[in-house]
Order: C-alpha cells, then sequence, then structure tokens
C-alpha cells in the first residue's frame, strides 16, 4: 500500500471512530429524547397541588434527562386539546393533573396509542392510559384527631375550591377523625366554586370561624391562601393539604396533609422510559409513603405527647389495615 493510500485509510478509521462517539452520545440528534409534558387545572405558583406536580416534571427531567414541558388548561376542550397537542409532537408520557382528565385522556388516548397518559386523582385505566388515586383522606384523618383533641370549640371547618369527589373524600376523612375522638365533634364544609379565588376563600373561612370554628383544613389550591389569611388573622390554626404548606404560612399552618407527587410522577416515567408501563389505576397511600402527615417544626409544641401517640397510632393502624379511612 502507497503511503498515501495508507493516510487516506487511517483517517477513514479515525473518522468512523468520532461518527460512533458521537452516536453514543446522548445529546446527539440520531437519539429521540424521553418527553415528558404536563397539563395542570391551576398555576403552578399555587403552593400546593399544581406546585407539587410540576415539582414532580422537574424531578423527571433531573433524574431521567427528560425533555419537559407544561401548560395550563382551564376547560374541558383545552384539557383534549392539551393532551392531543404533545402526543402529535411525539410526547411519551403526558400527565393530566386533576380527577377532571378522566374522559379527555380516554378520548385522546385511543387517538394516539404509543403515547402513555396518566392522570392524577382519577380511576380510569386503559393499555396506555393509568390513574394515581391518591388516599390523602387517610392523612386528613390524622388532622381530624389533631383538631378534635385540641379544640376548645368543639367545631372545626373545612374550605374547598370546586365540589369534587377527591375533595369531599378529604373532609369526609377530616370529620372521621374528629369524630373518633369527640363523636358530637361538628365539622362545617364550605366551597367557594374556584380553586383561584383567594378573596372568596377568606370570606367563607371568615363565616366559619364566626360559627365557631378553632381549626381550618384547607383543600382549595391557590384560593388556599386566603384561608391561611383569614385564619392567620383570627389566631385559628390550620391545616394545608397536598403538600407540606408550613412554609405558606409559618405560624399558622399547624400540619400538613401532603402527597409526594414528585415522588409518584417518578415512578410513573422511569417505567415510560424503560417500556414496562401498563395501564392500570396505581394505588397510593400511607403505607406506599406517598401520603404523608407532616407538622409544622416550628408549631410542633403546640401539640401535646399524648395526642402525637394518638396520631402515631392511628397512622400505624392505617397502614397496616386494621383502621380502614373511606370505606
Amino acid at each position: 500500500m502507497s503511503d498515501r493510500l495508507a493516510r487516506l485509510a487511517i483517517a477513514a478509521v479515525c473518522a468512523g471512530v468520532l461518527v460512533l462517539a458521537g452516536c453514543q452520545q446522548g445529546g446527539s440528534t440520531g437519539d429521540k429524547p424521553f418527553r415528558v409534558a404536563l397539563l395542570t387545572p391551576g398555576p403552578i405558583s399555587d403552593g400546593g397541588w399544581n406546585a407539587s406536580a410540576y415539582e414532580g416534571l422537574q424531578l423527571i427531567k433531573k433524574e431521567l434527562g427528560a425533555e419537559v414541558s407544561n401548560v395550563q388548561t382551564g376547560t374541558p376542550s383545552e384539557f383534549v386539546q392539551g393532551f392531543r397537542d404533545y402526543a402529535e409532537q411525539g410526547y411519551d408520557l403526558v400527565f393530566g393533573h386533576g380527577f377532571e382528565f378522566q374522559d379527555p385522556a380516554m378520548q385522546v388516548g385511543k387517538e394516539f396509542p404509543n403515547t402513555a397518559f396518566v392522570v392524577s386523582s382519577g380511576s380510569v385505566h386503559a393499555p396506555n392510559v393509568a390513574s394515581m388515586t391518591f388516599h390523602l383522606d387517610q392523612a386528613t384523618y390524622l388532622a381530624g384527631i389533631v383538631a378534635a383533641s385540641l379544640s376548645k370549640s368543639g367545631r372545626a371547618g373545612c374550605v374547598g375550591g370546586i365540589k369534587l369527589p377527591v375533595i369531599r373524600t378529604t373532609f369526609e376523612g377530616f370529620t372521621a377523625g374528629a369524630k373518633s375522638v369527640k363523636p358530637d365533634f361538628v365539622v362545617a364544609e364550605a366551597y367557594i366554586g374556584s380553586f383561584e379565588d383567594v378573596a372568596a376563600a377568606k370570606a367563607a373561612t371568615d363565616a366559619l370561624i364566626a360559627q365557631g370554628a378553632d381549626f381550618v383544613l384547607q383543600n382549595a389550591d391557590a384560593a388556599g391562601l386566603g384561608v391561611f389569611q383569614s385564619a392567620g388573622a383570627k389566631g385559628v390554626l390550620a391545616f394545608g393539604t397536598n403538600r407540606d404548606q408550613s412554609d405558606v404560612a409559618p405560624e399558622t399552618v399547624l400540619a400538613s396533609a401532603t402527597i409526594s407527587i414528585p415522588k409518584a410522577f417518578l415512578q410513573v416515567a422511569r417505567e415510560v422510559k424503560d417500556k414496562k408501563f401498563k395501564g392500570r389505576v396505581l394505588e397510593e397511600d400511607l403505607a406506599s409513603g406517598v401520603i404523608g402527615f407532616v407538622v409544622n417544626p416550628k408549631l410542633a409544641n403546640r401539640i401535646p405527647a399524648d395526642v402525637q401517640q394518638r396520631v402515631a397510632d392511628a397512622q400505624k393502624q392505617i397502614e397496616s389495615g386494621a383502621l380502614k379511612v373511606g370505606q
């Protein structure tokens, strides 16, 4: 072989090595990225339900190297269009964060069988559609125990956004927990018809406190800020939901019934990426570790040791199945 041919052969080999090395890089144009999207019914700045979903999306980005996107949708037609837009763009997984996304997920899921759709707080499923059922009422049951144990008036209040089944069950759990301590304990409920109307939530809380409630549980997403404002102004303690909300109102939120939505989201996203996803209903509860009851450390001394023990005992019973909540 001539020197010139030898040099050309070596150059060709080197070029081949460089091309191969380039193909092995995850960011090359030859690889299809793992893509995950999120539809939320409200703003991700709500400090609760939607904020937790966004945290989950960011965790998926960090842990799985996914390309992510999110959009706020407010009407059934927007839910459908949001799912469809992401599926048409080739997203592998799309979360619809709320009970209200069930029918749209089932509809669009039939059109795009190669995309996985997951609904939070749902009960529907298909080969490429799954739902997550969060038994948050198990944690609000524990909040009810605390409220009834510490209340001086024998009354508490619950403020919700829209009267959806997933909101009602959290209030039912709270009431059951309170009545397990004091059977005649009174829990009044108020729904404001919105997840964003802070003023309406504040007014509803003012009314409940005027009726004698000295503890208030909120499940109103962004509007929950109004509950905390009212409770704080009147020296009443409150309970947060969906995530630890002690940072939202450190002097007012005694504890929170939490959902580790990021943990749940990451779990199902990993299944999709590993091609192990199956449409089904995923049950998440205290026993799974996704549901929790978190006391604000700044106000922990407000809960006497005997009440803390009562809560701990009830949690163990719920986790073991000896105590059924909502059944």
